[in-house]
């Protein structure tokens, strides 16, 4: 009862997730460099840039994990439509 050696999804482009890795990387390794940031100026309503800086970056990097996402997501999608036969009808998703 051995499934056949079926692809489910067509060859990659390296392009989406290379880009995907970057911006993750970019996410965890900036945010870890504190000699960047700590610094008392400029406030920002008071409060120190060590802290508003470090703020900042939840939502760059809650935007930058949902674009790696969906790049990933769009070409998973690419690659199983290939395999289908749909190839193209995904292009403009």
């Amino acid at each position: 009862m051995s499934s056949p050696d079926v692809a489910t999804r067509g060859p990659a482009r390296p392009g989406p997730y290379v880009i995907s890795g970057i911006l993750l990387l970019v996410a965890i390794v900036v945010p870890l460099f504190v000699p960047a940031y700590s610094f008392d100026e400029p406030r920002l309503a008071g409060i120190p840039f060590f802290y508003w800086y470090q703020m900042a970056w939840i939502p760059v990097t809650a935007a930058l994990v949902g674009i790696s996402y969906w790049l990933v997501t769009k070409e998973d999608r690419r690659r199983r439509d290939a395999v289908r036969g749909l190839a193209g009808a995904g292009e403009g998703r």
